[in-house]
Formats: C-alpha cells, structure tokens, sequence
C-alpha cells in the first residue's frame, strides 16, 4: 500500500496578515517568510492530525482491490478516479457508479465501497495494480475549523520570534497550545 501526494495544497488556511497581527508585525519586509511559515505551519498541522487541510489530491496504490478503500486523509471531497490492470495487464478506469464514497464524518476515515448490488472487478495481482486519486481538505481558509486556523497562527509566531524552529519542527512543541490539535487527529484502525 502506498498513499502519495499528487497535488500539494495552493491555498492556505491563513493569511498574511491575520499572522502577522498575532506576531506582532507592521513590516511589509517579512511578508514572503511569513508567507513560508504559513506553509511550514500547515504542514505541521497536517503531520500531527493526518488530514488533509487545504485542498489537495492524494492517490493510494494496492495490489488488489480491498473490501473497502479506507481513505485517510480527511475530509475527502471527491474520488478523483479509480483505475486498475486487467487480468491482462490493461489499465482499466472503473465508472464512477460502479462505487461510492462515504465521506464519514470529519472525525474518521472515509471510505470507498462497491455500489449496492455490485462488486470489485478482478485486478492483476500485482503491485499498484489497483490505483484511487481523491481531493481531500476544506473547501477554502473559512471552512478550516477555528482551533487549526489558531494552532497554525500561533506557530508562524513563534516562528517570527525563533528562526529556528523552521529547521527544527519535528521536535518543537507549542506546549498546551498543541492540545488544540487533539480534536482533529484522524485515528485508523
């Protein structure tokens, strides 16, 4: 199994200004590294709740088709497509209402199933024989829950006041602010 990002984010979940309002600057000069640490802060975000929070697609290759696709990255728009190789080795794109996505709730994975009455074709058996693209993330900066949208200001904060952390943020912690991340960790089984 492996699950890879296809398109990375373009949007993000706060603006310049709404960080450099926390961090306490009035100067234009660090809107670009603001900007990056918006970015890296999200990333973070992403790291530490296992969801998707802007938009983004994501593709997770099998070797066979599962009972059930369980899709990860949260909330999950769309399935994008769902292709798999033939007992002949031919790349086959499965019709779209040949299955359905639960999107669950925002707290758990989604997933993909065969359509009532209906069931998995045969695929090759072999590695990424079975390949689903879905668009995970909030539709816009306004639909990511508030606590996220703080959890990353705060960040960029203390970014602006310790360059260092950038280059260090697998091990650097908000201390209890990081406890806002808690309500929004995707748990799979």
């Amino acid at each position: 199994m492996a699950l890879k990002l296809i398109t990375p984010a373009t949007l993000l979940p706060v603006t310049v200004a709404e960080a450099k309002l926390q961090a306490r600057l009035d100067d234009d000069v660090l809107d670009t590294r603001v900007s990056a640490y918006i970015t890296t802060a999200t990333q973070m975000a992403e790291q530490i709740t296992g969801r998707a929070i802007m938009p983004q697609t994501w593709e997770l290759s099998l070797e066979e088709f599962p009972c059930e696709f369980e899709l990860t990255r949260v909330p999950v728009v769309s399935v994008t497509s769902l292709k798999y190789l033939d007992f002949n080795g031919v790349q086959q794109i499965l019709s779209s209402d040949l299955y359905t996505l639960d999107a669950a709730d925002d707290f758990g994975e989604a997933c993909v199933e065969p359509a009532y009455g209906t069931s998995w074709p045969i695929a090759r058996c072999q590695s990424n024989a079975v390949v689903l693209r879905y668009l995970a993330g909030y539709a816009d900066a306004a639909s990511v829950p508030q606590s996220i949208r703080d959890w990353i200001i705060l960040m960029v904060s203390a970014m602006v006041d310790n360059p260092a952390i950038e280059s260090n943020t697998q091990t650097y912690s908000l201390g209890f602010a990081d406890r806002m991340l808690d309500r929004y960790r995707v748990y799979c089984a």
